[in-house]
């Protein structure tokens, strides 16, 4: 009798157990990523980091307890790039102890913020341009940094019971590149900040998504953190030599005020085709009235946020093998040619590499597609600057459901304008995807968010 009680005892912790360790549960983390004086922003802004006017950071989550873990970490830089994308997720995903493809990285595009490309940065450095687009200690040091706080994170991981997708509208800062003159032309041509004078700030907004998107993760009735969307470039001014998360850093951690114990982690949509030009003259008191008007976005959606039982999530990642640029400046042996050409600009030479860099990517490894599904909600990380067009047709995918489309994941494309773009002449020294694409991320898109 005792052996048998003894038995069931056993067999019954054993049980207790077991369900214990299919419960999901999520852990946050975040660490300091900001660069050193001197050091290039953008990529190939010719006023290098001069001050830090406000710290960058990493951000971000890792769910457990349905399959392998899942990872989103959120970069207050301006791109990671080629096999500088698979360092951050390969030893993320080691601390994680997950596959590479399950841990979703994503910049935030600031301009005041590096751009990384270890392929790049080789090819600089064989011809004698140590350092210039990016410092590869220092890189190497903020992935071991953030690791680490991946795996301190895991190890105090909370129960997770509910979640919440929620929405609100944006006032005053999208507005779309795409401009329609009086006298019938278009043209790409509004930027980040606008004379208020000037007919693409006076013209209408154009096609953006006005609506910032929160998804809200609980145990029981205390919120563990929030991820919050939204589709325009992050910058209101740029390129002075002042190291900055911008407008979109001020919203979050103003936000972060709000809801102690909540991690609050901010993620730009796709967005290569949007700006605050419309609405951003580019003082500097207007970042602050940028700030101001995404963070009471952030208020209202927590607002609406309703919890809703969670027990499990799935996972999906497509591969997309996006075509190259189509220019004879973009052949290996035009952009080698000035790689290799002591004469021509830093900037010229920087972007060569990079395009280097990108054509063998291209020929040996596809571009991951991940989508997490939390039953409610989708999230779906796109490369580079995919434009707006990506996300509205990703939403119109799943009319059903709730999509949060984040772009800026594996960003050796640059640009990736839609169709009608590509129609329309989009031309631009960022953009190192040709015609196609949009084929492409639309069949692959299909895949990944279907039910």
């Amino acid at each position: 009798m005792f052996r048998y009680c003894a038995l069931l005892c056993l067999l019954l912790t054993s049980g207790v157990v077991a369900a214990e360790s299919d419960q999901l549960r999520l852990a946050t983390f975040a660490a300091d990523i900001t660069i050193p004086l001197g050091h290039r922003c953008m990529g190939v802004l010719p006023i290098k980091a001069q001050r830090i006017e406000d710290p960058l950071e990493a951000r971000g989550l890792v769910l457990l307890g349905s399959g392998k873990p899942v990872v989103i970490v959120a970069l207050d830089w301006c791109e990671v790039r080629n096999g500088a994308y698979d360092q951050w997720r390969d030893q993320l995903a080691a601390a994680a102890k997950t596959d590479r493809n399950r841990v979703m990285v994503c910049s935030l595009h600031q301009h005041d913020a590096p751009v990384t490309d270890s392929g790049a940065q080789a090819l600089l450095d064989s011809v004698g341009m140590q350092g210039e687009l990016y410092d590869v200690a220092f890189h190497a040091d903020c992935i071991a940094r953030v690791s680490d706080a991946v795996r301190t994170a895991i190890a105090s991981a909370q129960p997770l019971t509910h979640v919440a997708a929620s929405e609100a509208k944006v006032a005053q800062i999208a507005s779309n590149r795409r401009v329609e003159y009086p006298d019938g032309r278009v043209g790409y041509n509004r930027g980040s900040r606008m004379d208020p004078k000037s007919a693409e700030a006076e013209s209408d907004a154009g096609e953006i998504d006005p609506f910032l998107k929160s998804i809200h993760f609980y145990n029981g009735d205390r919120e563990l953190a929030t991820l919050t969307s939204y589709a325009t470039h992050p910058m209101s001014y740029y390129g002075r030599g002042g190291v900055t998360a911008d407008f979109v850093g001020m919203a979050r951690r103003r936000r972060q005020l709000d809801t102690e114990g909540s991690m609050q982690i901010y993620l730009t949509g796709c967005s290569g085709d949007v700006t605050a030009g419309k609405y951003n003259d580019g003082a500097p008191a207007t970042r602050g009235i940028l700030a101001d008007r995404l963070y009471r976005a952030m208020v209202e959606a927590a607002a609406a946020a309703k919890r809703q039982p969670i027990t499990e999530y799935d996972f999906r990642c497509g591969e997309l093998q996006l075509p190259f640029h189509e220019g004879e400046e973009f052949t290996k042996e035009a952009m080698t040619a000035v790689l290799q050409d002591d004469t021509a600009s830093e900037k010229s030479r920087i972007l060569a590499a990079m395009g280097l860099s990108s054509l063998e990517r291209l020929e040996t490894q596809p571009i991951d597609l991940p989508c997490l599904d939390l039953g409610i909600a989708q999230i779906v990380l796109l490369p580079g600057e995919a434009f707006v067009g990506y996300q509205l047709m990703a939403q119109r995918l799943r009319p059903d459901s709730f999509v949060m489309a984040v772009g800026f994941g594996e960003s050796w494309t640059g640009y990736i304008p839609t169709k009608r773009a590509f129609d329309e002449g989009f031309g631009h020294s960022w953009r190192w995807v040709g015609r196609g694409s949009e084929a492409i991320i639309r069949e692959q898109l299909t895949r990944v968010l279907a039910e």
